[in-house]
């Protein structure tokens, strides 16, 4: 329970249904700037910790404070900063899904001998018999399935998802309704962690001796120096620092961490057909054949018709029927068959070796 609308009334719902129910507020990180934090709306203010507490006693239900900070670090933070430094744009909504709520959380749920772990997330697990379906959330603009796409069969069957059935509004009626507190509290930020949003400043701070490098035209001419690649990211047009003039924009096309070199090219440079996702997961269990699916390479993006074909060692080549833009090594490729998440992985743009699994549960590339 974050404190947030969304969780709170998914405890309510539970409880009204009959469940015992047990709160449990995760302490993932200590804001440096506590005010600020509030006014960014970020998580982890005392103020969530009393909101959920107070939802808590109005339905009864206990609650409990965990510190996750050493965990949230190991597996979110550092795996954050690691990915910039490498030139990569990762997704931590992903890693702290991954291992905290749906890994560490569910282990410690034994501890109170709970059956399920329920969250606010906007999606659906549909059961018939053993198997589970993820599904889509009935708001198609706060659907958040796509952050789920690493469940397994036997997460699946210890989650609860009270809130998927639900369009925002509902929710926000449930709770007043209810006379919850938070009933129109605003939702928090995406980074959680970074609540002025300034994220090269962020990372900045903790990759220590950053390796400079160049960046360069498609040709291979140096346009200039720059401090570290952690400062760029696929699609970048803005800050690049290049003189201006009166050809056509450029963008940042291709970085590599290796070299510590940033190419950048005109826009149709950004276009891609194929990809390879790594650390794939099926959620039915089984790697099917090659398949049709409608893939989607970013959270706030829209699906496009592709063929996926596993290619062993949690690898998948991913073929698009158009183009796509801007895409994006480190962010996550989902797969959709109409309203159900069949898998998805982490973006590659070669196809990578079988390698250790990093903090955010991903095969890396060697």
């Amino acid at each position: 329970m974050s404190g947030g609308v969304d969780s709170s009334v998914a405890a309510l719902l539970l409880a009204r249904a009959g469940c015992e129910v047990v709160g449990v507020t995760m302490r993932l990180f200590s804001p440096a700037n506590p005010a600020a934090a509030r006014l960014s709306r970020s998580c982890c203010s005392i103020e969530d910790v009393e909101d959920a507490r107070a939802t808590c006693r109005k339905i009864g239900a206990r609650h409990h404070f965990m510190n996750f900070e050493r965990e949230f670090k190991s597996h979110v933070i550092d795996y954050f900063v690691g990915e910039y430094e490498r030139g990569r744009t990762p997704y931590p909504c992903l890693a702290c899904n991954d291992r905290l709520k749906f890994d560490f959380l569910l282990e410690r749920a034994a501890l109170f001998g709970a059956e399920f772990v329920a969250t606010g997330h906007y999606a659906r697990i549909e059961r018939t018999g053993e198997a589970s379906r993820l599904l889509r959330a009935v708001d198609a603009t706060k659907d958040q399935s796509y952050v789920l796409f690493r469940l397994t069969q036997e997460q699946m069957r210890r989650t609860l998802l009270p809130v998927g059935d639900f369009t925002k509004a509902q929710v926000r009626s449930i709770a007043r309704e209810a006379g919850l507190a938070v009933a129109d509290k605003p939702d928090s930020q995406d980074i959680c962690f970074i609540p002025d949003g300034d994220y090269r400043a962020f990372v900045g701070d903790r990759v220590g001796q950053p390796r400079q490098g160049n960046v360069v035209d498609a040709g291979g001419r140096v346009l200039r120096a720059h401090a570290g690649v952690h400062e760029f990211t696929i699609g970048q047009r803005r800050g690049l620092g290049l003189p201006g003039g009166d050809d056509e924009p450029l963008y940042v096309t291709a970085i590599d961490g290796a070299s510590a070199t940033v190419t950048v090219g005109p826009v149709k440079d950004l276009d891609r057909r194929e990809l390879y996702a790594s650390g794939v997961n099926w959620t039915g269990g089984e790697p099917p054949g090659p398949i049709d699916v409608d893939a989607r390479i970013r959270y706030r993006g829209r699906e496009e018709g592709a063929v996926v074909t596993p290619l062993g060692d949690d690898v998948a080549r991913v073929e698009f029927v158009r183009p796509q833009r801007a895409v994006t090594p480190g962010q996550a490729v989902v797969f959709y068959r109409g309203d159900e998440v069949i898998g998805g992985g982490t973006i590659e743009l070669t196809r990578p070796c079988a390698g250790p699994v990093s903090h955010s549960g991903v095969a890396s590339a060697l």
